[in-house]
């Protein structure tokens, strides 16, 4: 299991840390998180905090990816 630390920029211009737990090497889960985003109807389960927060793609403008080391 990789976790991968990304920063979201909304479409409304806000951006937000959160964090992603996937299956598989750290390379698949950021395959499976841009897969997702890319898609108009993709959702994603993430942590932000110790709260659970579901992405939606099409709110999603930008992503950046910290496999290593943290961005929170």
């Amino acid at each position: 299991m990789s976790e991968i630390q990304l920063r979201v920029r909304l479409v409304s211009g806000d951006q937000l840390d959160v964090r992603f737990e996937g299956d598989g090497e750290e390379d698949e889960v950021i395959e499976r998180v841009v897969a997702t985003l890319a898609n108009d109807s993709g959702a994603l389960r993430c942590t932000h905090g110790g709260r659970l927060l579901v992405l939606y793609g099409r709110g999603v403008a930008t992503v950046e990816i910290a496999p290593r080391g943290a961005v929170l």
